[in-house]
């Protein structure tokens, strides 16, 4: 197998892409609340707590539990005192978060349009009406979805080169391939990346990799499919180089998975080097991209497509990876 190739080529992950006519989005009603949950929760008056969370409480309805015992983590016996060092402890973060989250607009703008696509497409799934923005521990969620609402880790987007991530504290819990994703413009994807696992549940571990690659695949596609106007780089959590690299070598890619007859394997021990995050694919090289899977499994549902035509995505998501690997017939050249 021949190292990796990364060569500056002119076209995208996607140029092959069986690209279904765009919805007008225009049609969809759906009213999208906005709201920013750590200006409150950093502006509570630390010494009368008591009246303060009762007031967080009856401006965010519900999250503000979400926030305290589950990302928190506190109790209630302790939720007074947890907060208070909360805030002490990130106040800091709070404020640089404000600077570098003044304008939000172009972002939820772009997670509403994501949504309105997901209902366009699924309108019998209860689409968030509520988008909120929170800081919480540096370990806890990028994204979550609540009773009504899709709330943002702003703590997760601070910018690459942001300090904390520098940390000897950062760089163990995110190695520098992770948080080099810690960047705002990945706010919308990963919006619509959790709303896409909350409708489809990842059920493919333990499966062949085969399927495992085309379950990603199936995902990359209604990621794409949600978000036609997203960067590709973004979309895949790929450099762009390594993106380019995997269109020159797709042929080679391939052809290491047959030769080492790794399609129907399905031993983790064998495939996580194929389908999880990492600084690369070890076998293909340090110029590869990690979760490699997911750029071949993406290009058989393309080939699949291709075949099958105009398939409404439901249909697409409930067909078989086998079934799909099968009438594919994909060998790339």
């Amino acid at each position: 197998m021949k190292n990796f190739l990364l060569i500056c080529v002119l076209f995208s992950l996607f140029s092959c892409k069986q690209s279904p006519k765009q919805p007008d989005l225009l049609q969809v009603k759906l009213d999208v609340q906005v709201m920013h949950f750590e200006k409150a929760f950093f502006a509570m008056d630390t010494n009368h707590l008591d009246k303060s969370l009762n007031a967080l409480n009856d401006s965010f309805p519900g999250f503000s539990k979400d926030f305290l015992f589950n990302i928190l983590g506190t109790t209630i016996d302790s939720a007074k005192k947890d907060s208070k060092s909360f805030i002490s402890s990130y106040r800091s973060m709070n404020d640089s978060a404000q600077l570098i989250f003044k304008d939000f607009d172009p972002i939820s703008k772009e997670v509403v349009q994501g949504l309105k696509a997901v209902k366009y497409y699924y309108p019998k799934y209860p689409v968030p009406t509520k988008l909120v923005t929170f800081i919480g521990p540096i370990n806890s969620y990028a994204n979550i979805i609540t009773t009504d609402a899709i709330a943002i880790g702003l703590q997760m987007y601070m910018g690459i080169n942001y300090s904390l991530y520098q940390t000897e504290m950062g760089l163990e819990l995110y190695p520098y391939y992770i948080s080099r994703r810690f960047d705002k413009s990945y706010i919308p994807v990963n919006c619509i990346k959790t709303i896409i696992d909350d409708m489809y549940p990842n059920k493919a571990l333990g499966k062949p990799l085969v399927e495992q690659m085309i379950e990603a695949g199936k995902r990359q596609y209604l990621l794409d499919l949600f978000l036609p106007n997203s960067a590709d780089s973004i979309k895949t959590g790929y450099t762009q180089a390594q993106l380019e690299g995997c269109i020159i070598s797709e042929a080679d890619i391939w052809s290491f998975f047959v030769q080492n007859n790794f399609l129907y394997e399905s031993n983790p021990d064998q495939t996580k080097d194929y389908m999880n995050d990492g600084p690369n694919t070890p076998a293909l090289g340090s110029a590869s991209p990690g979760m490699i899977g997911q750029f071949v499994g993406t290009r058989i549902v393309q080939k699949w497509l291709e075949k099958k035509g105009a398939i409404a995505p439901d249909v697409l998501m409930l067909t078989p990876a086998r079934q799909i690997f099968e009438e594919s017939h994909y060998k790339p050249k």
